[in-house]
């Protein structure tokens, strides 16, 4: 982790990047400093934490792939990105994710659709900073910063 987290009473002033405000028991919305935002927990119409990590590996790679796709099949091309993941209970963790780009690729003859793919692949190979990070196996530090009320 290399920002520190501001507590919710100095998010304003810092503007972080990224921070989570707790909202109520296992809830937090998190919120980056463009204005966007994300309700986390276990609650009705919240994401989990693991389906949040889900979600950004496939569309990092879905972002990564989405020029190359869109050079072949054009700039409005339709996709939905998929992904799944094989998680050993266990150990609290998930072994392997996959993710699964579906798109209509019928109007590309076949050198052209193995082209498109084979660079989509690299692209997202050199680009998804989400998937590159999970395959690194990022360490991550906790801190905890005990703040006052003044």
């Amino acid at each position: 982790m290399s920002d520190v987290v501001p507590s919710p009473a100095s998010a304003e002033a810092e503007a972080p990047a990224l921070w989570a405000e707790r909202t109520g028991t296992r809830a937090y919305t998190g919120r980056n400093s463009r204005g966007a935002q994300v309700r986390v927990g276990d609650g009705e119409g919240e994401f989990s934490p693991g389906e949040l990590l889900q979600i950004a590996l496939a569309t990092c790679s879905a972002l990564s792939a989405d020029h190359r796709l869109a050079h072949a099949l054009g700039a409005d091309f339709e996709a939905v990105v998929g992904v799944s993941k094989e998680k050993n209970e266990e150990e609290n963790r998930y072994e392997s994710m996959t993710v699964e780009i579906v798109t209509d690729l019928s109007g590309l003859d076949e050198p052209t659709r193995a082209r498109t793919l084979e660079r989509a692949e690299l692209a997202i190979e050199r680009q998804c900073t989400v998937g590159r990070t999970i395959e690194a196996g990022a360490r991550h530090i906790i801190v905890f910063t005990d703040e006052v009320a003044g």
